[in-house]
């Protein structure tokens, strides 16, 4: 017997991907519904070697729905969610919407996979954000081991964090280099981002550190440890997906570079690519489609006590979103809901 799932947001870049994770980690799907606004109802969309419809999340009623995957973005989240959640149908939400809730469990399976009992206090999990995911599940065994005092963390973030929009920009102005009268403007993002790089996601607040900035900091607290503190630049790059980040870790105990690498060899969700010659790491082209988060150029940093670099990148599309949401759902399904 298996589950009946909602996709909530299918139309859109990550809702395809959840569908698409779905079939290939074989959830036991027993019904699966795909959801979207009223003006995507009667689109079609794949699930394995299935065609479904889209239909009106508006009116959708979620009763008798065990699961649903939402990606719809705060606006719609908010009027949704409840909704389903009063229906008794847990909802793991992709948006920002619920993640700061101090009874709302963030979740990232590798991390903190017992949070998800908490599922009870409202039913609703939510879905980190995706430049935090890939981090965590990069600084979980090394914090286990050595205790992380500080993170400072750079990310080169793909344009498909932005949205379909942000991909298609990069694209138009990519090509509009090339034919002299046909340049497009900067529209979604700030600045032009093709053959550049802008150094603002999301918009700035008091601080001086944006919104994604802020985001990185409090969800590590929230997921990982509260008492590790975080600094973070968040960067937006001319590439189509993957995202990409530059990490400096101080430990209170010592780490030697080669124990770090093997203990993170041996951590769940990770792939270690770290070979000192040309070519010998990853990129975001090379993550494209994968599961894992790949992390290379593991390395001492001598200036200070117990200091360590790495470089850690992730298909934002899956690990940063669809994938972690779906491994919400088997965390779900294996340990609470036990019906597959």
């Amino acid at each position: 017997m298996g589950y009946k799932v909602v996709v909530a947001g299918a139309t859109g870049n990550v809702g395809r991907e959840m569908l698409n994770i779905l079939d290939e980690r074989m959830f036991p799907v027993d019904e699966i519904a795909a959801l979207a606004s009223r003006r995507s109802q009667g689109t079609e969309v794949s699930f394995g070697d299935k065609t479904i419809k889209v239909k009106d999340i508006e009116q959708f009623d979620f009763t008798g729905w065990d699961i649903a995957l939402f990606a719809i973005g705060s606006d719609a989240t908010k009027v949704h969610a409840p909704r389903a959640a009063a229906a008794g149908c847990v909802v793991i939400d992709n948006s920002s919407l619920y993640r700061y809730d101090p009874e709302i469990p963030l979740i990232v399976p590798e991390v903190n996979p017992d949070a998800v009992h908490d599922y009870k206090n409202k039913m609703i999990i939510a879905n980190p954000n995706c430049s935090t995911a890939q981090m965590v599940v990069a600084l979980k065994p090394l914090h286990d081991r050595a205790r992380i005092k500080r993170v400072v963390v750079s990310t080169y973030q793909s344009v498909s964090g932005a949205g379909k929009e942000g991909m298609d920009e990069l694209w138009d102005q990519t090509k509009g280099m090339y034919v002299p009268g046909q340049e497009v403007a900067a529209k979604k993002f700030q600045k032009q981002i093709a053959f550049n790089v802008i150094p603002q996601i999301d918009v700035f607040l008091d601080s001086g550190d944006t919104k994604e900035e802020w985001k990185m900091v409090a969800e590590t607290k929230k997921i990982l440890d509260p008492a590790i503190k975080v600094t973070a630049t968040c960067v937006r790059v001319p590439v189509f997906v993957g995202h990409s980040e530059s990490i400096n870790i101080e430990f209170e105990d010592f780490l030697d570079e080669d124990e770090a690498r093997d203990i993170l060899r041996e951590a769940p969700g990770i792939l270690v690519v770290d070979k000192r010659e040309p070519g010998g790491y990853t990129t975001p082209v090379e993550c494209v489609g994968d599961f894992a988060t790949f992390v290379s150029r593991i390395r001492q940093d001598v200036t200070v006590e117990n200091g360590l670099n790495l470089w850690c990148v992730s298909d934002n599309l899956r690990k940063g979103a669809a994938l972690n949401a779906v491994q919400i759902a088997e965390l779900l399904g294996n340990r609470v809901l036990k019906k597959g």
